[in-house]
């Protein structure tokens, strides 16, 4: 997905009962974020700073889905671990890290591996992708999330 792009043809799985379209989303503005994995350090932090933002964003009309291909089952434990408030979907197919374009080549001391790159997209009521932010560095990132959004 590239900024001008419609959501098309998604499905965000939250957990065993619970799934959305892109169709659900119409109507507010949507924070998609990806993430590499649960319980690691910078993707935790990230989700609480999102928490903590969420009722400034909710004031926005603004939801918050974070992606991961983690599964259902340790979202839920991660969510009730750090508090986290929002939706956490999984791609254990890759479905939408491939839509989103975050499955990409990796390196970590020298050794190359699969992996999500951690990225933003922000949508807007009509389903367009109308930012995006990749490679994003977790200190800050939230806040400057806000800030467009607010000023939109």
């Amino acid at each position: 997905m590239e900024i001008g792009d419609k959501l098309k043809n998604l499905v965000f799985k939250f957990d065993e009962d619970k799934s959305i379209t892109e169709i659900d989303l119409k109507g507010k503005t949507s924070i998609i974020y990806f993430y590499p994995k649960d319980d690691t350090p910078g993707c935790t932090k990230e989700a609480i700073e999102f928490t903590d933002f969420l009722s400034k964003f909710e004031k926005l009309n603004t939801i918050i889905i974070g992606i991961s291909k983690d599964s259902v089952e340790k979202h839920q434990k991660f969510k009730v671990k750090h508090k986290i408030k929002f939706d956490l979907a999984t791609d254990d197919d890759g479905k939408l890290c491939d839509k989103f374009k975050v499955w990409v080549e990796k390196s970590m001391y020298g050794k190359k591996y699969m992996g999500i790159q951690r990225a933003t997209f922000i949508i807007d009521e009509n389903l367009n992708v109308i930012n995006s932010w990749r490679n994003v560095k977790v200190k800050g990132h939230v806040e400057e999330v806000y800030e467009y959004i607010k000023n939109l």
